[in-house]
C-alpha cells in the first residue's frame, strides 16, 4: 500500500507542476515565448546533449577531440551546435593566438547547472533501460 501512496503523491506533485506550467495558457492566443520550445529545444537535440555531457566530463576540449567523442557528427553540425551553445551561454570558447590557432571549449557555470539536470535524466534512462528495451521489443519498434 505504501508504494501506491508514493506513486499517487508523485502523480499529484507532477500534476501541480504541469498546472503551474500550462494552467495559465490561453491556447487560442499562445504566448510569444514558450520556455520549452524556445529555450530547452536549443539544447535538447542529440548532438547538443552529447556535447554538453562530454564537456561536463572533460573540463576543456578542442574541436577535434569533441568530434572524436561525439561519434557520427559532421564538422559542419558540430560547428553549428557549438555556436548555438556558446551564443546561449552554455559553453565558452577560448581562442589562443598561436599558429595554428588553438580553440578550446568548456562549460560555463550556467552550462554546468544544465548538465547536472541532464545527468538526472540520463540516470533515470539507465535505471529504466530494461523497461525501455522491453517495451520496444514488445511493440517491435526498431
Amino acid at each position: 500500500m505504501e508504494k501506491e501512496t508514493i506513486v499517487d503523491n508523485q502523480r499529484v506533485a507532477t500534476g501541480k507542476k504541469l498546472k503551474k506550467m500550462f494552467g495559465h495558457i490561453d491556447y487560442r492566443n499562445p504566448p510569444e515565448l514558450c520556455v520549452i520550445r524556445d529555450v530547452v529545444s536549443l539544447t535538447s537535440d542529440k548532438w547538443s546533449i552529447l556535447i554538453l555531457l562530454y564537456l561536463g566530463y572533460f573540463p576543456v576540449l578542442r574541436f577535434n577531440k569533441l568530434k572524436k567523442y561525439v561519434y557520427g557528427i559532421s564538422n559542419k553540425v558540430l560547428s553549428e551546435r557549438l555556436k548555438v551553445l556558446e551564443g546561449n551561454g552554455y559553453i565558452k570558447r577560448q581562442m589562443y593566438p598561436e599558429v595554428p590557432i588553438r580553440v578550446e571549449y568548456s562549460l560555463t557555470p550556467f552550462g554546468q547547472k544544465y548538465v547536472a539536470k541532464l545527468l538526472e535524466l540520463t540516470e533515470w534512462m539507465q535505471l529504466n533501460n530494461p523497461i525501455i528495451l522491453s517495451n520496444k521489443q514488445k511493440f517491435q519498434i526498431k
